[in-house]
């Protein structure tokens, strides 16, 4: 049984005002050659197939093209991940079934899988669409708040229905798994400060399709992130995009499954650059980002006069540019995604506060910041 893990497309979506369609409709490209060549049985993509509730027409055109293509040669099982509105992706789910592509996004569904044959066997997919914890307290009767007590509910009914049907499993879950290392293009999700899933919440299934971060990571054998396919931001320089390659052996067979990364087509190389201006702009040892996507930081002592004017004269793709001087104790001579970098959506505006009024945020304040994004998280995850 062959499975193709990808995740978090992100359609729609731009770099740095950089349209990334076309570069994202190239992905299509390499997933669907790959899907062929492979001979893949089942494409897993562990959601966040748009950058927003609201995707743009071409998004929506490109996703219908991809889902299209790849079901003319392969099931495909799709999940709703925190970018996307669940009852936009789910509309015409049931229709999409019998199409050869399976969309999960709502969170009632969990324990009813796709059965994909292959090989002779019936593989059990089961999706696990984002579960926002706070829509979910009461129907699920949870006794805990945070997204734990909501994915140790979900594979709880995932083993209930396993444990009757028996074989071979895989789940698809758009989560933060603990220890997982994320990058700064990732929207908090957490829930009263706490936004992590251990992975020991997964056992009992046989792979675990995990989507969210954007860098490919394995937790554990069998639990893995694939990443997003094209970098969202320049704190992903050094990752290596692309998808997981499961091949997972007959059930009576020995040894564990086998996992190859398959790159994805890259449209342009990330770098970051950090130096004087004069010695960017001369140094022999640069000319090899001429052709990069930059962020760079400037040292000068003092800004220069219409640097990004002068550093496109010679790196015409730079996009993001900072000033850090050499010898500031600003920020201790961090940028500032450095120093949000980890830190809740909450936090930065308990930071803010602090910053206007020269004093931490009181108890009311804190309760009131905490009420207003519960209500924009649980308003846009209803969207």
């Amino acid at each position: 049984m062959r499975l193709l893990h990808t995740s978090d497309w992100h359609l729609g979506r731009s770099f740095h005002r950089e349209d990334l369609l076309g570069a994202q409709a190239a992905f299509v490209d390499h997933l669907v050659e790959t899907v062929r060549a492979e001979r893949v049985d089942c494409v897993l993509v562990s959601g966040d197939v748009y950058d927003r509730a609201l995707p743009p027409v071409d998004a929506v055109r490109l996703c219908d093209e991809a889902l299209r293509r790849l079901a003319e040669l392969s099931r495909v099982v799709l999940i709703a991940g925190n970018h996307d509105s669940a009852q936009r992706l789910g509309f015409g789910a049931g229709l999409m079934d019998s199409a050869g592509v399976h969309v999960r996004a709502d969170p009632a569904s969990v324990g009813e899988p796709v059965l994909v044959p292959a090989g002779g066997e019936t593989l059990a997919v089961y999706g696990i669409p984002y579960l926002e914890p706070e829509l979910l307290r009461a129907p699920w009767n949870l006794d805990a708040r945070g997204h734990t007590a909501a994915m140790t509910e979900a594979m709880r009914r995932v083993r209930a229905d396993l444990a009757g049907r028996g074989g071979r499993a895989v789940v698809l879950a758009h989560a933060f798994v603990t220890g997982g290392e994320p990058s700064d293009s990732e929207r908090d999700i957490s829930v009263g400060g706490v936004s992590h899933v251990p992975a020991g919440v997964f056992e009992g299934v046989d792979y675990v399709a995990l989507g969210h971060l954007h860098g490919r990571q394995t937790m554990t054998e069998t639990v893995r992130y694939s990443g997003s396919p094209l970098a969202y931001s320049f704190s992903e320089t050094r990752q290596l995009k692309g998808s997981w390659l499961v091949e997972l052996p007959p059930e009576r067979a020995d040894g564990g499954l086998a996992a190859e990364f398959v790159e994805a087509p890259v449209p342009r190389r990330l770098a970051r650059l950090r130096g004087r201006l004069d010695d960017l702009l001369t140094s022999p040892a640069h000319a090899r980002y001429e052709d990069h996507w930059l962020q760079v930081v400037l040292t000068d002592p003092h800004r220069p006069p219409a640097a990004m004017e002068r550093l496109r004269g010679r790196f015409p793709h730079t996009l993001a540019l900072g000033f850090e001087p050499e010898g500031a104790g600003a920020g201790g001579g961090r940028s500032w995604s450095e120093r949000i970098r980890e830190r809740s959506d909450l936090d930065i505006a308990r930071d803010f506060v602090a910053e206007v009024s020269g004093e931490p945020a009181g108890e009311a304040e804190r309760a009131l910041l905490h009420e207003a994004f519960e209500a924009c998280r649980v308003k846009e995850a209803t969207a």
